[in-house]
This record gives structure tokens, sequence and C-alpha cells, in this order.
């Protein structure tokens, strides 16, 4: 790696770009002073005071009390975790304030329907909506692959916490895979069905996912809309209840 990639690699980690020169300036060195230290650095030795007095903070350069002063660099150990604890803070901070702007928008977005495209974001979002369930799922379906290991999981996962759980479906493989679960599974073998490609997610009554699919080789040319928690999701949430009643006789 030449000086340039590893002044690089500092910054990345969050260093300023006088004090990431300055540090790979005193690995070469091994230590020196203001003018040794802006020689192989072409940092301005005016720059290179603040500079190392910065990285004396972060733990990363110690001060020789000499005249004139002298810096040296800690081993590498040292200053590995010294950016290691570093970088785990900063990480901890952003997401911290980012649950924190995620909870106050949540407030304030629940009338709001998204869309997602591509059949893996659809998948994933259809796991995390189930995860959520407490009283009620229902997930029609026409393919097995809109039925993935980790989204049949969770099925059986809300369906043994006590959740009603019902997977209405088009393919009597998806009932065998569901043999024994605490789940209900129900078959439409309807020809005027077939043509229905997409699925549908009812979680507790108001959390809806709708999607359609025109390509069925293509796993991208998936699109649906879902909404959490809403009105919308509300009214949705009927009409699939309704859909339900008359494709089904359930008592």
């Amino acid at each position: 790696m030449s000086e340039t990639d590893a002044i690089d690699a500092l910054r990345e980690l969050g260093l300023p770009n006088y004090e990431a020169r300055v540090f790979v300036a005193l690995q070469r060195l091994g230590g020196g002073t203001a003018a040794d230290v802006s020689e192989v650095s072409e940092v301005p030795r005016s720059q290179v005071y603040g500079a190392a007095d910065d990285l004396a903070e972060r733990g990363l350069v110690e001060l020789v009390e000499s005249s004139p002063k002298r810096y040296r660099p800690v081993s590498l150990e040292a200053a590995r975790e010294h950016l290691r604890e570093r970088v785990d803070r900063q990480e901890q901070r952003a997401f911290r304030n980012l649950e924190a702007i995620r909870e106050e928008g949540a407030e304030r977005s629940t009338v709001d329907v998204a869309t997602l495209r591509g059949r893996t974001p659809v998948d994933q979002r259809v796991e995390e909506l189930l995860g959520r369930a407490d009283d009620l799922v229902i997930y029609l379906v026409k393919a097995p692959r809109h039925v993935t290991d980790p989204i049949a999981a969770t099925l059986r996962e809300r369906g043994e916490a006590g959740a009603d759980v019902t997977v209405a479906t088009t393919h009597p493989s998806v009932a065998d895979r569901f043999a024994g679960d605490p789940l209900r599974v129900l078959v439409d073998d309807r020809e005027d069905v077939e043509t229905y490609t997409g699925r549908t997610l009812l979680v507790d009554e108001a959390t809806v996912l709708m999607s359609v699919v025109d390509d069925v080789d293509d796993p991208m040319d998936e699109t649906a809309l879902w909404t959490d928690g809403s009105r919308i999701g509300a009214i949705l949430g009927r009409f699939v209840h309704a859909g339900m009643s008359a494709a089904f006789d359930e008592e």
C-alpha cells in the first residue's frame, strides 16, 4: 500500500486530511519535530502543530517535551485499537440518532403508502412485516417462490406465538410445506385465479402489502405497495378480508 492509500484509508476512518498526513509521516520517521514532519508530509509547519496536538488527544501520538518539541507515534496496535473504538463510538452515535429520527418520522408517516421494486426487496419487506404480527396474518400467494425459507420460518413463528395465521395459495406444494405447523393453508385451485402472479399480505388488520408480477422469469419484475398501520391500510385490510370470504368458505 502506498502512502497515498494509507492516508486515504485513515481519512475514511475519520481522521482529517492533515492529521492523516502527519500520522503517516511519523510512521515513516519514527518521530520528529514539526519541521521534520512538514518536510515529509508536505503539511505546512504551522499546521503540523495543531494536527499533532489533535492526534495526541486521540491517543495516536506522544509529545516529547524537548526543544524543539518532538512527536512520535504510538504503536500500530495501540493506534488500531484507538481508531476502532472511535469508529465504534461514531457508529453507535449515528444509529442512536437514526433510531430517534426514525421513531419521530414514523409518527408522521401513518398515512404513507410506499412502493418496492424487485423480488428480493419485497421478500425482505414481507418478512419484516410478518415479524411485527401480534394477532392476525393473511398471506395470499400463487407461486411457491413467494414463500422463501425466512418467510416460512416467520409464518411458523407467528403461529407458534399465538397469532391467527392463514396462507392462501394455488399450489398444493405450499400446503405440504406447512403440514403439522400451527397455521392454516387454504388451496384455491380455480382456473380463474391462475393469471394472478403477485401476492397480498395482511398483518393485524391495518398493515398491508400487495404486489404484481408481469414477468415471472425476471426477479426484478415484481412491484409492491405497502402501508403499515395507516388508515388506508385499514381500508385495504377490509378488502382483503372480503376477498378471502368470497374465495373460501370459512367458518
